[in-house]
């Protein structure tokens, strides 16, 4: 059973085509029967659309994938076919590995690809459509992708303004889980930045805009409460974290309103974000002790910081892929002979209790009989192939190998 991938991925598709190919997951089992495949996965994220699967002939098995994947999208397959990439054997398993290490990702160390390649596979199996071959080679790219994790920094570092925000944060404050934000204005990089903090697990957050209507809708989008912004003196000294997001010609925030917030916070820090262009906090606030203010420019520079830095370890991760590649085909090649082995072993046996039963207990003449016995056929054959068989070279090599004889 050979392995192969067929698919389209943000390097070879644009993002209407793979929203076109895109398979939901109500929409799986469908697509799958629709394949027709006994051992089949669907990985359908933002960033790819792809069959994995396994087979006997993979080339054969090519352009019915690619037909049903134009099908699923309502277009011709020759509409699709120059943003195919058909892959098969190490060449796929390679793709697979590195594809759940979040290697191949658009931003590479995403920490949900695993996870999104673990539901696909669910529900592959839920429809009936794994198979001891193909499950294997998935349980060997969950490995893979624990230990790119484990031992390599690839999703360490932020590699966004909204994530450096959070990691700011929590470099600060800790856990943030005791931790409260105040979210003022409603541009939308504030609104991304909010959120991101909500997912990372601030226990509050409370907006506050110049029009209330504003800090209202928005609010109730982030299912958190809202202030009137003629309040903001008194919201200040609860925050943790503050996040800015008005934009206006003049600032929000004064160093003198912050200095105010920190001696009611008995110099509890402050971690200020100003998302803003033209800021909407006093660029003084950088220099009152216990005030940490980071603009745009300084998230930006973290995040692509974060990029280059995963870059970086994606050379160490792909070594290890590499490795696990190689360790997959050598167990796989090695399962080939496992039949052999089998038949080899019981054959022995079966002399073995033949020399035991005929030598009536004699130690010396039951091992002697079962060399002679063991040895007797493969003479015989060496003998015939070495008069003029032209495998004979090959089989002494092999032999030689076989039993290490020229380790004796």
């Amino acid at each position: 059973m050979r392995p192969l991938v067929v698919g389209a991925n943000h390097r070879t598709a644009p993002l209407s085509l793979r929203d076109t190919l895109f398979v939901d997951d109500l929409a799986q089992p469908d697509f799958l029967n629709d394949l027709g495949l006994p051992q089949a996965v669907a990985v359908s994220t933002c960033d790819r659309v792809e069959v994995w699967t396994v087979c006997d002939e993979p080339e054969s098995l090519q352009p019915h994938i690619v037909e049903t994947l134009a099908r699923r999208g309502g277009l011709p397959a020759e509409a699709i076919a120059n943003h195919i990439y058909i892959l098969s054997d190490a060449a796929a398993i390679r793709h697979c590995f590195a594809v759940t290490a979040s290697l191949d990702s658009l931003v590479i160390g995403e920490p949900q690809v695993l996870g999104q390649v673990k539901a696909c596979h669910r529900l592959s199996r839920d429809s009936g459509r794994t198979g001891p071959e193909l499950d294997a080679l998935l349980a060997a790219a969950y490995s893979a992708a624990k230990r790119v994790r484990s031992e390599t920094p690839v999703a360490e570092r932020p590699v966004s303004i909204a994530s450096a925000a959070v990691q700011l944060a929590r470099d600060l404050h800790g856990d943030l889980s005791a931790c409260t934000a105040l979210l003022i204005g409603a541009g939308d990089m504030g609104e991304l930045v909010a959120e991101h903090l909500l997912a990372a697990g601030i226990s509050r957050l409370v907006v506050s805009a110049p029009r209330i209507s504003r800090a209202e809708a928005l609010a109730e989008r982030l299912r958190c409460h809202a202030a009137p912004f003629e309040n903001l003196v008194s919201s200040l000294p609860d925050a943790d974290i503050v996040v800015t997001a008005v934009g206006g010609r003049q600032t929000v925030l004064s160093s003198e309103q912050v200095m105010g917030a920190l001696r009611q916070r008995r110099r509890k820090p402050v971690f200020l974000v100003d998302t803003a262009m033209p800021g909407d906090i006093e660029p003084a606030v950088n220099r009152i002790d216990g005030a940490y203010l980071y603009d745009l420019h300084d998230l930006e520079r973290l995040a692509m910081e974060g990029r280059a830095s995963r870059e970086q370890a994606a050379a160490s991760g792909f070594a290890i892929v590499d490795q696990a590649v190689e360790d997959f085909l050598r167990d796989r090649a090695e399962r080939v002979a496992v039949p052999a082995i089998i038949l080899l072993r019981e054959h022995f046996e079966k002399l073995r209790l033949q020399a035991m039963s005929e030598s009536a207990g004699d130690v010396e003449k039951a091992t002697r009989l079962l060399v002679n016995r063991l040895l007797h056929d493969p003479s015989e054959m060496m003998k015939l192939m070495a008069g003029g068989d032209p495998r004979w070279p090959a089989a002494e090599e092999l032999l030689r190998k076989l039993f290490r004889l020229e380790d004796k």
